[in-house]
């Protein structure tokens, strides 16, 4: 029985995306990663050197001065307004990613995604509704990413519940619900936007565009815990995803349980996209692109597949948020736009390789 498994698997590419292509994708992962944190840090109006990068950081963390001079200025500018929007960043970027993958892999379909089945849009109407409120009704500066984690929950299941009929999740059903409780989730966004005042007008336009911008340490602290719990525990999914892909009836056999898997990563995405999307804003296509581009190169094990997107989803977001500052300067585009513009393209190529691959959905 285990090695009929074993054989599935490896047939399927799992294992050897794992134990192979896995190996060396992760060194050059890590190494972009670093490459595109300190460009992050170093470019902008006030240019820092990557020598007084680590100058900065080795002086700030641990008190060690490694003899690289750098000014008053530069200090500041890296350690309250750079290193913040970076880790930031790095945190949307690997829990989308993260939060995709684990995804499609519980639907076992391709097009899954915190933003198009609905998750980012009901996290931005917890958001916007906290602004509305203009208080802070839990009571802490976690009230934001709880009330976008309670409206990502809601409309993650509404769409699960909606779209699962006979056992099985369909594909095209998954979306078409994705797609319309987001536009009824929008429709929501817009209606408070109509009773707006000015000032929470202008807070709401960062949600529905999206941006790293005016990041503070405070953001990040609130928003690191929820994001670091829910990528751990997705993580810690992996080989049950792989066993999944089996079969629901199979990888039940195989000691999985299934439903409590599923609920649970569906909980788990919502979590992590809640959180992001009170911190960053309506930032999509992130979870859709990079699992995909990531299993060219370490195949669909997902035990491989899930910390590789959490390092390939800062990644993208880092590389997004620079473009976003530097192609118009000093003007900065919404870090959103950026997203998009790259991930509807590539979205539409998605959808008509998976129809062909599918004989079409007729």
């Amino acid at each position: 029985m285990a090695t009929a498994t074993f054989e599935r698997l490896r047939t399927r590419g799992l294992v050897r995306g794992l134990k192979f292509e896995g190996l060396t994708a992760f060194p050059v992962l890590g190494s972009l990663l670093v490459a595109f944190f300190v460009l992050s840090l170093g470019i902008g109006a006030v240019a820092i050197n990557p020598d007084q990068v680590a100058a900065i950081l080795a002086q700030r963390t641990v008190g060690l001065d490694i003899g690289v001079d750098f000014s008053t200025q530069q200090e500041l500018v890296l350690w309250n307004i750079r290193l913040p929007r970076v880790l930031l960043g790095v945190f949307a970027g690997s829990a989308m990613a993260v939060a995709g993958a684990a995804l499609q892999g519980i639907f076992r379909n391709p097009l899954a995604d915190p933003g198009i089945i609905g998750t980012s849009s009901g996290g931005a109407v917890g958001a916007v509704t906290i602004i509305m409120l203009g208080t802070a009704p839990l009571g802490s500066t976690y009230s934001l990413p709880v009330a976008a984690f309670s409206g990502a929950l809601i409309v993650t299941g509404l769409v699960y519940l909606m779209a699962r009929q006979g056992g099985r999740t369909e594909v095209v059903t998954l979306i078409l619900t994705g797609v319309a409780l987001s536009a009824i989730a929008s429709a929501a966004i817009g209606l408070m936007i109509f009773y707006a005042t000015d000032a929470q007008l202008r807070s709401i336009v960062f949600w529905t565009m999206g941006g790293l911008g005016g990041t503070t340490w405070r953001v990040v602290y609130a928003t690191a815990p929820f994001v670091v719990i829910g990528l751990v525990m997705l993580v810690r999914t992996g080989r049950a995803l792989d066993l999944m892909t089996l079969g629901e009836r199979e990888a039940f056999h195989l000691g999985v349980r299934t439903e409590r898997l599923r609920v649970s990563v569906i909980v788990l995405a919502a979590l992590v996209s809640g959180a992001t999307v009170a911190a960053t804003g309506l930032v999509g296509f992130v979870g859709l692109m990079v699992p995909h581009l990531l299993r060219l190169l370490i195949g669909p094990g997902h035990r491989a597949l899930l910390p590789a997107c959490a390092l390939g989803g800062a990644i993208l977001m880092l590389a997004a948020d620079l473009i976003a500052r530097m192609a118009l300067n000093p003007l900065e585009i919404p870090l959103g736009i950026v997203t998009a513009l790259t991930g509807a393209p590539y979205f539409l190529w998605l959808i008509r390789r998976t129809r062909f691959a599918q004989g079409g959905w007729g």
